[in-house]
């Protein structure tokens, strides 16, 4: 039987991780919570996960406030938990790509209030705005990040990824450790697009990262993940999660 470990943590300002941590799994499941005038949930976590999930933002807020619950991009572990928090914050609206939207929440009978929104797009949660970066084959095809621009925090996705069970903040470097797990996971298809977007991140000189999955890095921890990225091979190469796929791609 599956076993879970949620907790809360604020990070900077009003801005909160909160965690999952399951003995299936090799990385941890973070969602963020923003308390703000109009308050936002940045990943919603798995379907199975959304009660402990929304205890966890109880601690601060009542969900019934949420005003905001984005979806970076289409995935059980992005999205899983919208119904539950959509249905209780009945007046909250759905942040998704314009792709996403299209693609994936205009195609189900859902009644959801759904922005869908385009790079430089912002959204006003009263004392901060976010900024919309899409960020295409970045995992997925209708993939995004957020900046939200009074703290300089990125939240990435799945972008800066650190293996294991990881602290709230994160000040190792786990770079190679970071490519390793994406070889082995084949999550990005390419290269090519994450370095270019590399160059679109480091520009905005973010104070924080706050990875999907391991930690929050702080501006001075962020530079041996990007150099990590733009040195090492970490895509595809025949791999599902270690299982060796037979499609006419040869491993390098």
């Amino acid at each position: 039987m599956e076993r879970l470990h949620t907790t809360i943590d604020e990070l900077v300002s009003g801005i909160y991780r909160i965690s999952t941590v399951t003995t299936e799994s090799q990385v941890t499941f973070n969602q963020f919570l923003i308390d703000d005038e109009q308050p936002m949930l940045v990943h919603t976590g798995e379907h199975g996960h959304y009660e402990r999930i929304r205890a966890a933002i109880r601690q601060v807020l009542d969900p019934a406030r949420l005003a905001y619950v984005a979806l970076l991009h289409f995935e059980g572990d992005e999205c899983g938990g919208m119904d539950g928090f959509m249905k209780e914050a009945s007046q909250a609206r759905l942040v998704a790509s314009a792709l996403s939207a299209a693609l994936n929440l205009a195609r189900f009978p859902w009644s959801y209030r759904v922005v869908d929104v385009s790079d430089g797009d912002t959204l006003d949660l009263g004392r901060r705005s976010i900024r919309v970066l899409e960020t295409p084959h970045v995992h997925h095809w209708d993939s995004m990040m957020l900046f939200e621009e009074t703290t300089r925090s990125l939240f990435p996705s799945d972008l800066f990824l650190q293996p294991g069970e990881q602290p709230p903040i994160v000040s190792e470097n786990l770079g190679a450790e970071m490519c390793a797990y994406y070889r082995r996971a084949g999550i990005f298809a390419s290269e090519q697009p994450v370095r270019s977007l590399l160059d679109r991140i480091e520009p905005l000189e973010p104070a924080w990262t706050h990875a999907m999955h391991g930690g929050s890095i702080p501006k001075e921890a962020l530079a041996p993940f990007v150099h990590a990225l733009r040195a090492r091979p970490f895509a595809y190469q025949g791999r599902l999660f270690g299982r060796e796929v037979v499609s006419g791609h040869s491993p390098r």
